[in-house]
């Protein structure tokens, strides 16, 4: 295909990601200011001109196909392509301006970016911050996101990668429940108490320690559970159980007194935990939006990495 036919299919390829973004021709068409009936010829002629099914069109919905999904793929690319010389040619490449959208697990959101949100935003008073709690996987292209934190040991490939600091995990009680109970001294020691676990899959409740050559599986029980971390502490401070949790999210309570760590002499393996790993994608002209957010989280967050 030569070049002038390459460049007519561009704007019906981002159609194409539009409509596909928005869910239907109704709503892409809102966004666009054109019909629905206009963005349909225009998809239809896309199709004719690659001798491809891009999409199932029923009375409720539209359904994407196989080939569709693969040149969204690279529409996506082609936009982000397109972002990148936008950006490269105007102010935005030398001052801080311009949307940002920053993806975390829920409790690292709240508890450690949460504070730095209303100071980086005064610093930078030209940028609009969005962030979006997520504990599952995360597709920075699809989704639109700039950013992603993932407290992991395994960061994603194919993305930037800036280690920004480390979490590791620890097991806690309350003073009054170890004075009601007893204090466990080895792993096994937690079959004969409570324990409060996330309740997210039919695992969560199996515990693994590891002490240099020893290791410990512990399918551990108790009358409460929830995926959510604060909760999950609101219930170890009120003497419900003993249960894990990131080091950032305890690092107060257990300086103030209100938890007690139990079983520190062992090492828990579970999600996230390992590297504080920002990621971002691979670009040749970084935003200065961009730029400024990682250095400022950089600078800021040692103060939530415990050594």
């Amino acid at each position: 295909m030569d070049t002038n036919k390459l460049i007519a299919l561009m704007p019906e390829l981002a159609v194409f990601k539009i409509v596909v973004d928005e869910g239907s021709f109704t709503a892409a068409a809102k966004k666009l200011g054109v019909t629905p009936s206009a963005l349909s010829k225009q998809l239809s002629r896309l199709e004719h001109t690659l001798s491809a099914k891009l999409l199932e069109r029923t009375t409720r919905k539209l359904v994407i196909t196989e080939s569709g999904k693969g040149i969204y793929d690279q529409c996506c690319a082609m936009i982000d392509a397109t972002k990148q010389v936008v950006e490269f040619t105007s102010s935005e490449h030398t001052t801080p301006s311009g949307a940002l959208t920053v993806a975390a697990p829920k409790a690292f959101l709240s508890i450690v970016l949460q504070p730095l949100v209303t100071p980086f935003l005064t610093k930078y008073p030209d940028i609009q911050l969005k962030l979006k709690a997520s504990d599952g996987d995360i597709d920075l292209v699809s989704e639109g996101i700039d950013v992603v934190f993932r407290l992991t040991e395994k960061p994603t490939e194919g993305l930037v990668l800036k280690q920004i600091g480390k979490v590791s995990l620890s097991l806690c009680a309350s003073p009054d429940y170890l004075d009601r109970r007893g204090t466990p001294i080895v792993p096994t020691d937690l079959l004969q108490h409570d324990c409060i676990f996330l309740g997210e899959t039919a695992t969560d409740h199996i515990w693994d320690f590891v002490k240099g050559d020893e290791f410990h599986t512990i399918p551990v029980t108790g009358r409460y559970a929830v995926n959510h971390s604060q909760m999950r502490l609101r219930g170890v401070l009120d003497g419900l159980g003993i249960g894990i949790f990131p080091d950032f999210v305890i690092k107060k309570p257990l300086e103030e007194g209100t938890v007690t760590e139990v079983l520190s002499d062992w090492t828990i393996k579970g999600n996230y935990q390992g590297d504080i790993a920002l990621q971002f994608a691979q670009t040749k002209f970084m935003p200065a939006r961009l730029r400024v957010f990682i250095d400022y989280v950089s600078e800021h967050l040692y103060q939530y990495t415990v050594h």
